[in-house]
Formats: C-alpha cells, structure tokens, sequence
C-alpha cells in the first residue's frame, strides 16, 4: 500500500496543486506557484527514504510551501472582503495542504502526532491533497459557473465535510461518519453539476470526455467512502484500508483530480 499512496501523493504535490493554482484567479499567488517544485521535489523525495532525520527535513521543506500556500487564504479574505460560497470553497483549497503537509513531517519523523498512529498519519497526506485542495477548489469552480442553488450547495458543504472529517479525527467515528456525509453530498452535487456542463454541448469532445469521467468517478469513489466510515463507526464488515487506496484512493487521484484539472484548464484556455 505504500508504493501506491506514496506515487498518489507525488501526483498531487507535483501534478495537481500546481495546475490548481494556475486556476486560481489571483496574480498574487503567481510567486508562490512559480516556486511550487522547490517546495514539491524535497517532500516527493521524502515519501521513498526510510523515516530518519533527513527525510524529515525534506518533508518539513515541503510544510513550509503548504504554509505559505496557507498563509495566502487570510490575505485573499482581506483583500476580498467576500464569504461567498465560491470564495469560502477557494480558501479551503488554499489552507488544507498544510494539514498534509504537518501530517507528513509528524511521519517522516516516526512521530505519532496528536496520538494518531503513522498509518494514519501517512493516509491524511493523500486525502488532504485530494479531498481537500482539489475537491474545494473544483466545487468552487464549479459555483462560479453556475447559477443552480446545487452550485452554492457544492462549494459550502465541501468544505464543511472537509473539516468534520478532520474534527472527526479528534473526536470519534460517528463524527468521521458525519463529515463523509456532508462530503458526499456535496461531491455528489459537484458531480451533478460537472455532468450537466457535459451534456449542454459546446465544448470538443476530449474536454466533454474529462469532465464525464471526473462526475463518473466521483459517485463511485465517494460511496466507498461513505461505506468505509460506516463501517468504522458501527463495525459493519467495510474495505480494508489497502483496498481502500486501491480504489477510492486512486480513482480520486486520476478520475476525479487530474481529469477535474486537465478539464478546467481547457476550459479556461477556451475562454481567455
């Protein structure tokens, strides 16, 4: 399983946050996402080296780029001066990969942060990148682009679900059940919302393709999810961990993430 979570970390640190940031209409982020691999290249690293002082070091590099990246949310909020669905969705996307990024230096240096074991730690790095920069950001998009109460739906309650699944972590399954919930839900209308920009037309084919996959994908990856903190929380039989990465882990990496990403930039290479 390690081999697996570990190159589905590398795609969002190196593929996926950058061209999410590239989606972001904010010239002021430009600095930061010129520099991205300086941050990315040490923390890919240090998925592959055995825990020790120096892959710490390489993944606390990485935690200073998800820092800074964070640190861009309350300056945009002041400069805004919006709570907009839209814009509360861009900010979650621009805080959420300093809790992988922490996560992943608690790991790489054998330390059980806050009690959570290592594999658990290890597994927060993956589903900070994923459900929660990319995730975000798209709902956002997603708002932007429509006028469907499903479109404010999606950008609130992605990162409300964002955020029970990491209460969830401090408190018990039931609250982890929770969030996957509202998560759910809100990916669900992110996924609605994608297939209906599938079939009004008036984009080629390969773009159309994308984002079909993008809403296929989802419904399926987030009914894993849901079936595995069911699952935790009651005892009822559910998938294994290692199945888990396998497939809602990777499924979200390529189907939804990547195919999400690939898809927006055409489409905001189409409108520029």
């Amino acid at each position: 399983m390690s081999v697996l979570v570990n190159l589905i970390v590398m795609l969002g640190m190196l593929v996926v946050v950058p061209a999410g940031l590239r989606l972001m209409d904010s010239v002021r982020l430009a600095p930061i996402r010129r520099i991205w691999l300086v941050f990315a290249v040490p923390g890919s690293v240090a998925l592959w080296l055995p825990r020790s002082t120096a892959a710490t070091v390489l993944a606390t590099v990485y935690a200073f780029g998800t820092l800074a990246l964070a640190a861009q949310a309350p300056r945009r909020l002041h400069r805004t001066r919006s709570l907009a669905p839209a814009e509360i969705a861009v900010l979650t996307a621009l805080v959420t990969p300093s809790v992988a990024g922490v996560a992943l230096v608690a790991e790489r240096s054998g330390h059980e942060l806050f009690g959570f074991s290592l594999a658990m730690l290890a597994l927060t790095v993956p589903h900070f990148h994923f459900a929660g920069f990319t995730a975000a950001l798209v709902a956002g998009l997603v708002c932007r682009t429509s006028t469907a109460p499903a479109g404010r739906f999606a950008a609130l309650s992605v990162p409300l679900g964002t955020l029970l699944v990491l209460a969830g972590y401090f408190m018990d399954d039931w609250a982890e059940l929770l969030g996957a919930l509202v998560l759910t839900a809100g990916m669900w209308a992110v996924a609605l919302l994608t297939w209906r920009d599938v079939r009004t037309g008036g984009r080629d084919r390969f773009t159309r393709a994308l984002l079909a996959v993008s809403a296929a994908v989802l419904i399926a990856t987030m009914l894993l999810a849901l079936s595995w903190a069911l699952g935790e929380a009651t005892g009822l039989p559910h998938p294994t961990l290692t199945w888990m990465a396998a497939t809602h882990g990777l499924g979200n990496a390529l189907g939804f993430a990547l195919c999400s990403m690939l898809a927006r930039r055409r489409l905001k290479e189409t409108a520029a």
